[in-house]
């Protein structure tokens, strides 16, 4: 029998399922290995958000700075703020010797809590007259006051018992009473703290995201080699690519504020010129950090995974959803040198308080800092970009 003219060659083998699934997975860890950057973000943004809600919020904050006034040097009153002390949540650290001290104090944010002790306090008490003891509260954060209002009140019945005896002890009622003033927030209306945060949060948002996006897209079209060819110096480039963000901040911040003044009933009793001028650097100081993303990140979603990484520490430790005073001392370092931790008090200032340029010194010039940084950092990393 002779061999056929023809062969017909072996049918391929299939690999198989596993074997296929295999290569698709090895595929993407090359893939992985080679985006670095991408890689370090899944492993920074779960370990950074166990860190800061680990250690660094705190919904009950302790040790509030609180002013004393004290009119009446007598021993009972030295009980009475050693008692106030005692309960842990106010950190006394102002002795002021008028209430207009220690109303600037309030004002600018310097304390949380003024307490004012009368005069002929300890007479008043042993008469058994139960004096009012007076406690100014700064109620703009209902969060961060509301846990210390309740245990101040907590210390009444009890606070003065060791020292009183005898005639002067009281059976059924307390030594004194308290008559507690919250000041900028009295019915504690949560929209009154969140709504003029928001005007921070939202800004610190898009105003990060879309310039970070700036160069980035410019690179990824390949129309960077245009901007180069032309007669234009890389600041130029900067700022031009910068002022329209502007613009369109200005255009959020104008909704925001109608929507805070006539849906959430939110009042502006400071000067609405120095919120607009003020907002203004504070969107600038976002727009130099996102532009500053921009040159560094490779493609788009790297810009965007950087905005993210700056955007979720502002968002925790700037005192918007957790109360600042409650943080331990390194989260409260960190937060100082974020834009949003002063516009955010800034903000809370004037549309609450009605704060001036002089209650809010400190919070202004961190932003012009920052921002002065920010822009220089972001002009350098430019200029690099284009070497």
């Amino acid at each position: 029998m002779s061999a056929p003219d023809t062969f017909q060659a072996a049918p391929r083998r299939d690999p198989g399922f596993w074997r296929r699934l295999w290569a698709m997975v090895l595929k993407e860890i090359i893939q992985m290995r080679r985006d670095r950057m991408t890689f370090a973000m899944m492993l920074a943004i779960p370990v950074l958000q166990l860190v800061l809600f680990g250690y660094a919020i705190n919904t009950d904050p302790k040790d509030l700075p609180t002013a004393v006034l004290a009119r009446d040097q007598g021993p009972l009153t030295r009980s009475l703020v050693a008692a106030v002390r005692n309960t842990g949540y106010f950190d006394i650290e102002y002795q002021v010797r008028s209430p207009a001290e220690m109303d600037a104090l309030i004002s600018s944010g310097k304390v949380l809590f003024g307490i004012e002790i009368p005069a002929d306090f300890e007479r008043n008490v042993r008469r058994g007259e139960q004096p009012f003891v007076l406690v100014i509260a700064d109620a703009s954060d209902p969060t961060a006051t509301g846990g210390a209002i309740s245990a101040l009140q907590g210390i009444i019945p009890q606070a003065l018992t060791r020292e009183l005896r005898g005639p002067s002890a009281m059976n059924d009622q307390s030594a004194f009473r308290l008559r507690i003033h919250r000041r900028y927030n009295p019915e504690g209306e949560t929209q009154l703290n969140i709504v003029p945060g928001l005007l921070g949060v939202i800004l610190t948002m898009t105003m990060m995201l879309f310039t970070a996006l700036a160069v980035t897209r410019e690179i990824e079209r390949g129309t960077m080699e245009n901007l180069l060819s032309m007669p234009i110096k890389p600041v130029e480039i900067m700022l031009g690519k910068i002022l329209p963000f502007v613009a369109v901040g200005f255009i959020q911040m104008a909704i925001i504020l109608l929507a805070a003044r006539f849906l959430f009933g939110v009042p502006i009793e400071g000067s609405l010129m120095l919120l607009v001028a003020l907002t203004t650097l504070f969107a600038g100081a976002n727009l130099a950090v996102g532009y500053t993303f921009s040159t560094i990140a490779r493609n788009q979603l790297q810009a965007v995974q950087m905005t993210f990484m700056f955007f979720l520490p502002n968002i925790l430790l700037s005192g918007f959803m957790f109360p600042f005073a409650g943080m331990p001392g390194w989260a409260q370092a960190i937060g100082e040198v974020l834009p949003l931790t002063h516009f955010l008090r800034i903000a809370r200032g004037i549309m609450l308080k009605g704060n001036g340029v002089t209650d809010m010194e400190i919070d202004v010039i961190a932003l012009v800092v920052f921002m002065l940084a920010a822009m220089g950092l972001a002009l350098i990393r430019f200029r690099t970009t284009l070497d």
